[in-house]
């Protein structure tokens, strides 16, 4: 009997090849989504996938054409089905929020259809919060499921296929007499690959440093023995022992605790140079990769912290800048900081929301 799953794999797949960003952690939660609802229903079914397939608005458009051809043949027809459908939750709540409006008999010229709380949080500028928007995210950060970076690595096991295993092959012909019985393979291993956060906790970092030390909280939980965790502004602090607490309250007091300058000025070339004299040379920057969250506005030569990240990118193995205005219409890197960083830069990321955080981890497991 063939998997009743292997339609929504298959479907998956043709997002991934259309260019979503599929992964398996989007997938298991799309197959999560998919035991919960109607399949009947294809409203439901239509929203199971975008909800959890979907990272940006423009992955919309091939989401739309991928789940008509796949499921109704007929490319408009879901569409025009969930339009219908939203227009009629839309007048019920808008009757609901507005009952005088009602009693005139006046019916609003427009409507408009609002996603869920959980989608417009996700690209919610995280300095704009409210203290429940604030909770509703932990609970959001909560549910990630970092994957790791890879590499080879120079040690080989054992496999179906592959390079031959000259010592494996000889003590299998021992055992069978001196007759070659059976070939044995090998191949290289993988190992997960370093990841190194630098975490700017200045004052005009302030609005976001909370959100992003609870970010790395989650990934540092996924891993303890691969993640490495530094605050920078007037000095450097290590957190990586803080943030490898169970519990994320415990974690982010303990943290605070450790971390003697916040909301205080930036001095990114000079904790910079700290990290790389003692930790960064000594083998964690090594091969690892390295994410800067900052906004660029450093206070000291700007000139030092471009030498430094020259310095830092010939250790690493990628190295990616995260800064929360990148994200904003109309943005430029004119900052100091940002002027002197880009030429040692992989990647210049957005970092003001959980999609565009969701969005680095992908960049950081493609790594």
């Amino acid at each position: 009997m063939s998997d009743p799953l292997a339609g929504f794999v298959g479907f998956a797949e043709t997002l991934r090849e259309a260019g979503l960003p599929c992964d398996a952690h989007r997938v298991q939660a799309y197959l999560g989504a998919i035991g919960e609802i109607d399949l009947a229903d294809p409203e439901q079914l239509y929203w199971a996938g975008r909800l959890t397939l979907c990272a940006d608005p423009d992955d919309l458009p091939r989401y739309d054409a991928a789940f008509g051809s796949w499921f109704t043949g007929e490319e408009a027809a879901p569409r025009r089905r969930i339009r219908e459908a939203a227009r009629k939750r839309a007048r019920i709540a808008t009757l609901a929020r507005a009952p005088g409006q009602g009693e005139s008999g006046a019916e609003p010229d427009e409507l408009r259809v609002a996603a869920s709380e959980e989608e417009i949080l996700r690209h919610r500028d995280l300095a704009e919060l409210s203290v429940a928007e604030r909770a509703h995210l932990r609970e959001l950060l909560a549910k990630l499921r970092p994957a790791l970076p890879l590499r080879s690595s120079p040690r080989r096991r054992p496999a179906r296929r592959g390079a031959l295993d000259p010592s494996r092959t000889l003590r299998a012909m021992l055992a069978g007499g001196g007759e070659p019985v059976r070939l044995a393979y090998r191949r290289k291993s993988v190992r997960p690959r370093r990841v190194v956060f630098l975490i700017d906790v200045s004052g005009s970092m302030g609005p976001y440093t909370d959100s992003l030390l609870r970010f790395a909280h989650v990934v540092a939980r996924r891993a303890p023995g691969r993640i490495e965790v530094f605050t920078l502004g007037t000095r450097l602090t290590r957190v990586t022992r803080q943030l490898r607490l169970r519990d994320p309250e415990h974690a982010m007091l303990a943290a605070a605790a450790a971390v003697p300058d916040f909301a205080g000025g930036t001095r990114l070339g000079e904790t910079l140079r700290a990290f790389l004299d003692r930790w960064g040379q000594r083998g964690v920057a090594r091969r690892s990769v390295v994410t800067v969250f900052s906004d660029g506005w450093e206070r000291g030569d700007p000139g030092l912290l471009g030498e430094q990240l020259a310095r830092l990118r010939r250790l690493a193995h990628v190295v990616f800048w995260v800064n929360p205005h990148a994200g904003r219409a109309g943005y430029a890197p004119v900052q100091s900081g940002i002027v002197a960083a880009l030429p040692s830069l992989d990647r210049l990321l957005a970092g003001h929301s959980l999609a565009t955080l969701e969005r680095l981890l992908v960049e950081i497991a493609d790594a």
